[in-house]
């Protein structure tokens, strides 16, 4: 037995023991649990979120009290003076209906738009209505500051050149196309019709009328009743506004605080005048209309307040902080759109197609609340219409040239015109014969004759065909003042409403979109398992694409995916085709997302000369959640109507026929755009050509009880105002306390 060896024999023999430092693995080291909180609740319940509490205290200091009223009640001696009250019914959740219902006359309902602004209490029958606009004193005139509307080059030679050859033949285009239209509908078409219309129209002479033979005169605001001259802040709202006349003294120019659905930025110069103005507006608005003239009055008013379905979150929340700090209401709540529709129209699920002054909104509803997927919002409306309709009368000889939307007179002139003559009717398409008058202030009525043919109706049709307006500056200013809203916890990702059928319609646009979406937010395992493991592809629901022509300039062959919600790592669904299943990406196999067909490569994609064969997974560089987010802002969402329903049903059905039959036979158009005569026949109509598979099933209305579709929003949201278990009122305690945050609790959809 070899016995214990001295340290110095090892260390002639190299065995000595050494500590090297090093560790015996390079694995990390795992932190234990902390035994005493995993298992905590912090969070977890209820009554530790302050708006939640609040909630349960009321509902429970509401039964205390009705308890004690019973009981001093029934003390009572039974002399038949005071009547039992009527015990509360229990629902199946445990809580409690009250007996008391709320007072409808204390509810203001404000629902704004882009052109008009509704607002009234929740028990008028119906709001009062005023154009969203402020005139204040200003040493230009907006006529004098932005160039005329409809655009065009005064000094061009010929009509083509002066709005635009690629307009022009759009416009000789679709002229065609409806005489080839109305022909095959055995209509009668007369050949020279469109010279007919021009000859006249070019010799027409204005009437001059004086003052004292005009019976309909319009009075004009006097700027001198001004409330306080000597104040950079006074101004006239609504109707007052549009009446100041252009060439008073001093000059007034005309703000409109939200255009597009948007914060109006391009107009404004700061983030404050902004605001302040759209606070001025609503402030006079329920001085003057509502009649409540003093502040001390307003704090006994509760408010709801209609808000688009597709939203910006700093839109909301400044509109929170305006209804606490400035108007300081008791309560405030707010409900969406298409919401508010379904309760005007009394539907449990639609459609709702709300087209706009200058936005249309789609949006299915189900069970009173919006399907998130489903929202679309595209960016031209009833105000495009009229622009448009201007601007084919002067491209065919107009008699009143001068025309300038930019003026006051002549945007009520313009509107005048757009609600008298135009229709979709092909029935209604002749020759015809019409009058105006232009009364300028301080100058004599004068009466034009003039004819109109196919105008009427091809400017109504755009909405089928977006390419026809003019959209050259929707975009110009967007972010300018007002950034967008980012997450609580991570401050680099957006966390604005996204909505995948918005995404494939920003998609149609722009086919890159979706490919920088998909590239973000696709796991590795995701893409290899599209690559390597080919599926049968599925029938597409949809194929309308594959028929029509591209919107703005986009190929009818580019196909796009339904993108994911923003934000990195949410998985993506399986991409929405348009066009035929049979010309799918890459023939009958899928491709990672991200890939096109054909043609120009995706930048940041491998082109398509170079891609490795399947099975090898490419790795696409990563794009950041607010690169793809301002990505998306600089694409305008225009797509023909009939496409933008389809999407939208066909996102909120995913995949369910039952959902996907109801929805087609239930679509309710409202809006003020869609009072032009015979919109819903023609829109069911290209919504069949379609789909003719469901031909049956289609059905398109408007809404319930002949309610005129202006007002249905405002309508339905006077109704969800009189609820008496509505859960998402805003206290200004609860404002005080949490902030914005609090519409993370209170609101009835995800925020």
């Amino acid at each position: 037995m070899v016995g214990k060896v001295s340290e110095r024999v090892l260390l002639r023999e190299g065995l000595e023991r050494t500590d090297n430092g090093m560790r015996l693995t390079n694995w990390p080291d795992v932190t234990p649990i902390n035994q005493k909180n995993y298992y905590t609740d912090y969070m977890k319940r209820d009554d530790q979120v302050l708006a939640l509490r609040l909630q349960s205290d009321a509902t429970r200091d509401r039964l205390v009290q009705s308890a004690r009223d019973r009981d001093r009640l029934l003390s009572k001696p039974a002399n038949g003076e005071l009547p039992l009250p009527i015990p509360d019914l229990a629902e199946e959740d445990g809580a409690a209906t009250p007996s008391g219902g709320v007072d409808p006359s204390r509810i203001i309902v404000i629902h704004p738009g882009s052109q008009n602004l509704r607002i009234g209490f929740a028990g008028d029958a119906l709001p009062k209505t005023i154009p969203t606009a402020l005139a204040t004193r200003f040493p230009q005139t907006e006529s004098e500051m932005y160039e005329s509307l409809p655009r065009r080059q005064f000094e061009a030679k010929t009509i083509d050149q002066q709005y635009g050859e690629e307009w022009s033949k759009k416009y000789q285009k679709m002229c065609s196309e409806l005489k080839t239209e109305m022909r095959a509908n055995k209509r009668k078409v007369l050949p020279n019709s469109k010279e007919l219309v021009q000859t006249f129209n070019r010799r027409a002479e204005p009437e001059i009328i004086q003052k004292h033979n005009d019976p309909l005169e319009i009075e004009w605001t006097d700027v001198q009743t001004l409330e306080d001259p000597e104040s950079p802040a006074s101004c006239f709202i609504g109707n007052d506004a549009l009446r100041v006349p252009d060439d008073s003294d001093p000059k007034f120019k005309l703000w409109w605080p939200i255009r597009n659905g948007w914060w109006n930025e391009d107009d404004y110069s700061s983030q404050e005048h902004l605001y302040d103005d759209f606070e001025t507006l609503l402030d006079k608005a329920l001085r003057q209309e509502l009649g409540l003239k003093t502040n001390s009055e307003w704090l006994q008013y509760s408010c709801v307040f209609v808000i688009p379905d597709l939203y910006d979150k700093r839109y909301v929340e400044q509109v929170l902080r305006s209804c606490m700090t400035w108007f300081e209401f008791s309560k405030v709540c707010f409900v969406q759109e298409s919401m508010a529709a379904t309760f005007g129209a009394g539907y449990t699920q639609a459609c709702v197609v709300d087209v706009g002054a200058q936005n249309t909104s789609v949006s299915c509803v189900e069970d009173g609340l919006c399907i998130e997927d489903s929202r679309v919002n595209l960016k031209y409306g009833g105000y495009d219409i009229t622009e448009t309709f201007i601007k084919m009368m002067l491209y065919d000889n107009f008699p009143y040239q001068d025309i300038n939307l930019q003026r006051r007179y002549d945007f009520l002139l313009a509107e005048e015109l757009k609600t008298k003559h135009c229709t979709m009717s092909q029935a209604d398409i002749s020759v015809q014969l019409y009058q105006f008058h232009v009364r300028a202030p301080n100058q004599p009525t004068r009466k034009y004759a003039f004819k109109t043919y196919d105008e009427v109706i091809l400017s109504a049709m755009g909405v089928f065909d977006p390419s026809i307006f003019d959209s050259s500056v929707k975009l110009r200013g967007r972010r300018k003042l007002v950034e967008r809203s980012y997450n609580a916890y991570d401050v680099e990702i957006p966390d604005d409403p996204s909505s995948a059928a918005q995404l494939a319609i920003l998609a149609l646009v722009k086919p890159s979109i979706t490919s920088s979406a998909n590239a973000n937010a696709s796991g590795v395992s995701q893409l290899q398992q599209e690559v390597s493991t080919p599926s049968k592809e599925r029938s597409q629901p949809f194929n309308f694409l594959g028929r029509c022509e591209g919107v703005n300039g986009t190929p009818a062959e580019s196909h796009a995916g339904s993108p994911a919600p923003e934000g990195s790592g949410t998985p993506v669904p399986a991409p929405f085709v348009f066009g035929s299943g049979r010309d799918g990406i890459n023939g009958d196999s899928p491709a990672p997302s991200g890939t096109r067909a054909a043609g120009t490569p995706v930048p940041g994609q491998v082109s398509q000369a170079t891609q490795p064969p399947p099975g090898m997974f490419i790795e696409t560089p990563e794009r950041s959640a607010a690169s793809i987010a301002a990505e998306r802002d600089s694409v305008l969402p225009m797509a023909p109507l009939d496409i933008a329903i389809l999407t939208s049903i066909q996102n909120a059905a995913k995949g369910d026929d039952k959902k996907l039959r109801d929805l087609l036979g239930s679509i309710m158009v409202i809006g003020g755009g869609s009072k032009i005569p015979q919109f819903t026949v023609v829109l069911e109509e290209k919504l069949k050509a379609r789909r003719p598979d469901l031909i049956d099933r289609i059905l398109v209305s408007r809404s319930a009880r002949d309610m005129d579709e202006q007002v249905v929003a405002w309508k339905g949201a006077s109704v969800f105002a009189k609820l008496s278990t509505n859960d998402s009122w805003i206290t200004p305690f609860e404002f005080e306390r949490l902030g914005a945050r609090t519409l993370h609790h209170k609101v009835l959809w995800a925020w």
